[in-house]
């Protein structure tokens, strides 16, 4: 006898053995039941969650011997038809390979006549997103008003692209993704009938890699099986390519320490083995992920990772702003990973990037904003450079600015105004943007300040004003920058105090920028409306301008 796989062999058969979707299981049992059974059912979700296995059970619930039930026999001629893929009755067919409406009206021209040998006629309709619009059109009528001895199943992984006139006539069925301990579960109960020795690592490895499909992950348990007896992890990770999570360790651990060398190492031991550093990259970003979720939500837990103590250890090492952009900088550099030179490049230019825009922490415990090599003094370009890059300035004095470049003539405030307050500049409402340009902020910092608005001076604090929606922005290292910053363009020690507000109207920087771009842009147009040669295509060819397509000539240096 011809070998089947495991995702045919272990179908199930019954609403029972369905896994993870108790929701659709336990409706249709209760429609079964009372025999509130509709017409028409769609099945959406993503692969191999379980569409059509659902749509074949249902289809010997309503065609089993014994009668309309919830529990088919499963024995019955009916019943062993279906699961064998004989019953005449049940019609499968394949949206994607019969689009036309040709092919939907010779389906619905057979709907008229009664069923050959079951109680009722059942149409399923894989992946119906697939029809052309005139398809739908010719399924409508019919789908709304169907013979009562029809009904229709129609399963698709994209429900968007479904009219919302079919949607209507349908009871729709959303079926989840699955848990990863609902595919590994599944996967040791089908391994013990099976009788096949298997390592608790490595079934959790495959149900990870199966992303929330079982019948993905039934297809990599079938692979796995067939390199030879057994089922270790090394085995499994040998034929996912994937990274032992000591590598990960070693990345997390060279992250909290600072030690740049340590990273770069583990990667190239990641690269002798021919292992996927795109993998690497990912499983860190997911590392990630769950250490922000230990730092964040004190309740949360995770037992299904073996290295669950490793990572709680690791969040209570790495502060939680770091966690945030080693995070990003793991999924931005895995996305770009084919626009590097080589993917060893790539990946190794990821983690430098982590450790370039990482603080460095000075003596006393706090963040600089600065990042260097340990032991390695940091040079005049080089600091400018790594404050630009980590989101700071430096804070080194700088000389006070003479009257006729300052803002303003006289700075309000009171202990910490230096002694010669006519020399200092004054911060005002009106000159804060054109103050804000000539700080030397780097992108990220500027732009969240430039979400402030400027209220008032004095007793050594400036105060600022911002919107609620924002302030979830202005983060500690983000003050400690602007403050530093701040601090050395005026020439004397403040204190930034930010207010929120529910004011959507505030005059700030990034308003008056928008104001100003939105003026260019409304010249721009006019412009281009009366230029004569538009003016001349419109009239002779009824020409139309494509506003969007618009752009001032901005000759501001930035």
């Amino acid at each position: 006898m011809s070998y089947q796989v495991l995702a045919r062999k272990w179908r199930p058969r019954d609403f029972a053995g369905l896994v993870g979707q108790s929701h659709v299981v336990q409706v249709l049992g209760n429609g079964l039941a009372s025999g509130r059974i509709h017409h028409a059912f769609l099945f959406t979700g993503t692969r191999g969650v379980g569409k059509t296995t659902i749509a074949r059970i249902l289809a010997k619930s309503l065609n089993c011997v014994e009668g309309v039930t919830a529990e088919p026999c499963g024995v019955c001629e009916n019943c062993v038809a279906i699961d064998e893929g004989r019953f005449v009755d049940l019609l499968e067919i394949d949206a994607a390979s019969r689009t036309k409406v040709d092919d939907t009206r010779e389906i619905l021209d057979n709907v008229q006549y009664a069923p050959a040998r079951g109680r009722f006629k059942v149409y399923l309709i894989d992946e119906v997103h697939m029809l052309s619009t005139h398809s739908f059109n010719a399924l409508l009528k019919t789908l709304e008003e169907p013979p009562e001895h029809v009904k229709f199943v129609l399963a698709t992984t994209d429900p968007q692209k479904i009219p919302v006139t079919i949607l209507s006539r349908c009871l729709q069925f959303n079926l989840r993704r699955l848990q990863t301990d609902e595919i590994a579960g599944q996967m040791r109960q089908i391994l013990a009938a099976e009788e096949v020795e298997a390592e608790g690592e490595a079934v959790s490895l495959l149900a990870r890699a199966a992303d929330g499909s079982m019948r993905d992950g039934l297809s990599l348990l079938d692979q796995a099986l067939a390199a030879g007896e057994g089922l270790s992890e090394k085995a499994v990770r040998d034929m996912l390519g994937s990274v032992e999570q000591r590598h990960i360790h070693q990345l997390l651990q060279a992250l909290a320490e600072r030690q740049p060398g340590a990273a770069i190492a583990a990667i190239g031991e990641v690269f002798g083995q021919a292992r996927s550093l795109s993998r690497l990259l990912q499983d860190l970003a997911e590392a990630l992920h769950r250490i922000a979720l230990i730092q964040q939500l004190p309740d949360y837990r995770d037992d299904s990772r073996a290295d669950w103590e490793e990572l709680t250890a690791m969040a209570a090492r790495l502060d939680s702003e770091d966690v945030q952009l080693y995070y990003q900088i793991a999924v931005t550099g895995r996305r770009d990973l084919h626009l590097a030179p080589t993917e060893r490049s790539g990946c190794e230019m990821t983690l430098l990037r982590m450790f370039a825009f990482a603080p460095m922490d000075n003596p006393d415990g706090s963040a600089s904003g600065r990042s260097s090599a340990p032991g390695r003094p940091i040079g005049e370009d080089a600091r400018g450079l790594a404050s630009a890059a980590s989101g700071a300035v430096d804070a080194a004095p700088k000389p006070v600015p003479s009257p006729e470049d300052s803002p303003g003539a006289v700075a309000e405030g009171g202990s910490a105004t230096p002694s010669s307050a006519s020399d200092a500049p004054v911060l005002t409402a009106e000159n804060w943007p054109a103050l804000l340009a000539r700080l030397g902020l780097n992108g990220s910092v500027r732009t969240v300040a430039a979400l402030l608005a400027f209220s008032e001076t004095g007793d050594g604090y400036i105060t600022f004003t911002a919107g609620r929606d924002d302030l979830f922005m202005m983060t500690e290292r983000f003050k400690a920058a602007l403050t530093s910053a701040l601090s050395a363009h005026l020439g004397y020690e403040v204190r930034v105090s930010i207010r929120a507000v529910d004011e959507v109207d505030l005059d700030t920087p990034a308003r008056r920028e928008q104001s100003r771009r939105d003026a260019s842009q409304a010249e721009a147009e006019d412009a281009i409306d009366k230029d004569p040669l538009v003016q001349r295509l419109r009239s002779r060819f009824d020409a139309e301008v494509l506003r969007d397509s618009i752009r001032p000539l901005d000759t501001r240096s930035h």
